[in-house]
């Protein structure tokens, strides 16, 4: 059965660009006569804002959305994320690492390798996994591959472009990479459906689901909502919430930006009938095959 899913990270309140994830995720699963899962990405506590949990629950009811199964929280998943670093610990790709920000930036520039792209530089070091630092996993210049349903084929050398990446950070909490690997396995997804801005993090997640011998899912990256000054829409853009008075607008205006043509008349209806339309209609194929489009 087709499990798809979204996952909000609780960090404020919903905007158009969580919305195009929301929608495109669940209308797909819908139209595949599936399961649509919603998930809370809540392992970031310094990033969080407290009660946006609730208002993105509070604001996909607004908006028409109906869930499948409970509310899955990261934050209640600790045993099953140590669980997941134990393994990769046996399987000797885990290592600490004690570099600072600065420092890692200043190998990286040494090495000739672009800014962000970790060096390796406690690769060999030695430091106890189980002492101070952040955990990175080995990529060892692993190539990764995989078909986009909507971005085409893509090619990464992890080693090169990424580098050893976190999955525990040195403040001891969860990196996303690892947490959303577990978590879309134990939850069955098999589908996964969301922003373009996540395509280059796709390759460190199907490396995982490699070493921690779980599936991997089929991916398709929507193209992401951006300003006039060519920024993805999000919260440190300062995107708008979502308005709670009227999602029929919102709701009218992603679908056309993901290529479906609603009619105007539905601007006149009411929510339910927005979402008979939309589950009748829905197209994957007709979503603009590009990673950004204009708002």
């Amino acid at each position: 059965m087709y499990i798809g899913r979204f996952a909000p990270s609780p960090t404020g309140p919903l905007h158009f660009g969580s919305l195009l994830a929301a929608l495109a995720s669940c209308l797909e699963a819908r139209r595949q006569g599936g399961h649509w899962l919603v998930r809370m990405e809540d392992i970031d506590p310094p990033r969080e804002m407290a009660g946006a949990a609730d208002l993105i629950l509070r604001t996909l009811e607004r908006y028409g959305f109906e869930w499948d199964g409970p509310v899955l929280y990261q934050s209640r998943r600790a045993d099953a994320y140590r669980a997941a670093l134990e393994e990769l610990r046996r399987g000797g790709v885990l290592y600490a690492c004690r570099c600072s920000r600065r420092e890692a930036l200043e190998a990286a520039a040494a090495a000739h390798l672009a800014p962000g792209v970790y060096a390796g530089t406690c690769r060999s070091a030695g430091h106890a996994i189980d002492g101070p630092g952040a955990l990175r996993v080995r990529t060892d210049g692993r190539v990764i591959a995989f078909d986009d349903r909507l971005q085409g084929m893509q090619r990464q050398n992890l080693e090169r472009e990424v580098g050893d990446f976190v999955v525990r950070r040195a403040d001891g909490l969860w990196a996303y990479q690892l947490a959303v690997v577990v978590d879309d396995a134990a939850q069955g997804v098999t589908d996964i459906v969301r922003g373009s801005d996540l395509l280059d993090s796709t390759p460190r997640q199907i490396l995982l689901q490699h070493l921690l011998g779980l599936p991997t899912p089929t991916y398709l990256h929507l193209p992401v909502a951006v300003n006039a000054a060519g920024e993805k829409l999000s919260k440190q853009t300062y995107a708008p919430a979502l308005p709670m008075d009227n999602p029929l607008p919102p709701l009218w205006q992603a679908l056309t930006f993901l290529g479906q043509q609603p009619p105007a008349e539905l601007l006149e209806g009411d929510v339910p009938a927005l979402w008979r339309w939309a589950v009748v209609h829905w197209d994957a194929a007709t979503i603009p095959a590009t990673r950004a489009l204009p708002l």
